[in-house]
């Protein structure tokens, strides 16, 4: 297990992150962080949420409810799904997809490998989809992989939910009269990340390497970092113009303006962080600093507390 400069393996760096979140912040969420049921209680919430239907631009619907984000295109040519969320959503899920339209479903983008964008595989196959995602999101998907950070081993998919369209950085497709492009980031909040891009529209969908208004999870466990997470938020930045439409992985769509404040929180908890560690504080000590309160009356309010994310950062830099 590769260790961080301190001496401290990532996954003690994490328990001791987790463990602080449950002493200092109370609600659900901290709770899950601390005693190991983050995935559980996702689920769980995924299983109890209404999906909320949100139009968008030129044929494009955005669906809320169901862990990530999901992006529907519908047309003459089917619909075009990005991301899929938990499979515990999939009636709900199928009476949504059926009141935007009664086109069939033909195609499924997976933004990254993550349960929460990518456990409705299965079912969406089944119902007609060809899966495209990054080469990585299949590598992820076709074994047992554990995330530390939620503590936590997903067992392998079986074949029908694993992309059988794969590319190692950038795809491009033509559906519904609409252009699409698939883009490779880099290892960033995984290593396994894509942007999609519907031209006409001037939408954009991020997956997780924004999260609107909340503190985002960055799994060191399959190739993210704090790093990596900077170079994707800057890429967001650069790719968007004053009327693009931004879809997060979490939250509400935004514009290029809520991008720069994303970046500049990162790179902000990022110096502050890497001061404090380089000056030799502990874990506890730096979380104890509270290097992040600046911002946390915004972005701690959600399931990456400030204790948890002051950790995320610490082991990166």
């Amino acid at each position: 297990m590769q260790r961080i400069k301190s001496g401290m393996t990532r996954r003690t760096v994490l328990a001791l992150a987790a463990g602080g979140l449950g002493r200092a912040f109370g609600g659900e969420y901290p709770e899950a962080a601390s005693n190991g049921r983050i995935v559980p209680t996702m689920v769980d919430a995924a299983a109890n949420a209404k999906i909320t239907t949100r139009p968008l631009r030129r044929g494009l619907t955005m669906l809320e409810g169901s862990g990530g984000n999901i992006v529907v295109l519908s047309g003459r040519d089917g619909k075009l799904l990005v991301d899929g969320g938990f499979r515990v959503s999939e009636a709900r899920l199928r009476e949504a997809l059926d009141g935007i339209d009664h086109a069939p479903i033909q195609n499924l983008i997976n933004t990254h490998w993550h349960a929460d964008h990518t456990d409705s595989n299965g079912w969406l196959h089944a119902a007609g989809a060809t899966i495209i995602a990054h080469e990585n999101t299949r590598k992820r998907l076709a074994v047992d992989t554990r995330v530390e950070g939620w503590h936590h081993t997903f067992p392998a998919s079986p074949a029908p939910a694993l992309p059988t369209t794969v590319f190692s950085t950038e795809h491009n497709l033509q559906t519904n009269g609409a252009q699409i492009r698939l883009k490779y980031y880099g290892p960033a909040h995984t290593d396994s990340d894509i942007a999609v891009h519907f031209a006409e529209a001037n939408v954009l969908h991020v997956g997780d390497t924004w999260w609107n208004g909340v503190y985002p999870f960055i799994d060191y466990s399959t190739g993210g970092s704090i790093d990596g997470s900077l170079r994707a938020a800057e890429a967001n930045i650069h790719a968007v113009d004053a009327g693009t439409l931004v879809v997060p992985g979490h939250g509400q769509p935004g514009a290029k303006a809520d991008l720069v404040e994303f970046r500049d929180m990162l790179a902000g908890i990022r110096e502050n962080v890497a001061g404090l560690k380089k000056s030799g504080r502990s874990l506890e000590e730096t979380i104890a600093a509270k290097p992040t309160a600046r911002f946390d009356a915004k972005w701690g309010q959600f399931l990456i507390t400030p204790a948890m994310f002051t950790g995320l950062v610490y082991m990166g830099v």
